[in-house]
């Protein structure tokens, strides 16, 4: 525990001779609380971002058509037999 505490530059309180598990969990406990509520509300922005963007998509392709309509053009038996008479 205290190579750790080291290793986050911790020092103690003063009067404390060592930086004690309680001093630095607490610390630890509010950062990662912290952290995890900006995690979830970044995860909600994000989400909200994508579901525009393919609402969007979505209403394009809709206003686009699925397929495409050919004039008919007049070539055939029907059209030929038609064209003579």
């Amino acid at each position: 525990f205290l190579e750790m505490a080291a290793y986050f530059c911790m020092k103690p309180k003063m009067g404390e001779k060592e930086v004690s598990p309680h001093s630095f969990f607490s610390i630890w406990h509010e950062f990662s609380s912290d952290f995890k509520d900006f995690w979830k509300k970044e995860n909600k922005l994000i989400l909200q971002e994508r579901v525009k963007e393919a609402e969007e998509v979505c209403r394009q392709k809709k206003g686009k058509s699925l397929y495409n309509i050919r004039p008919k053009h007049d070539s055939g038996i029907v059209s030929k037999n038609c064209s003579d008479t």
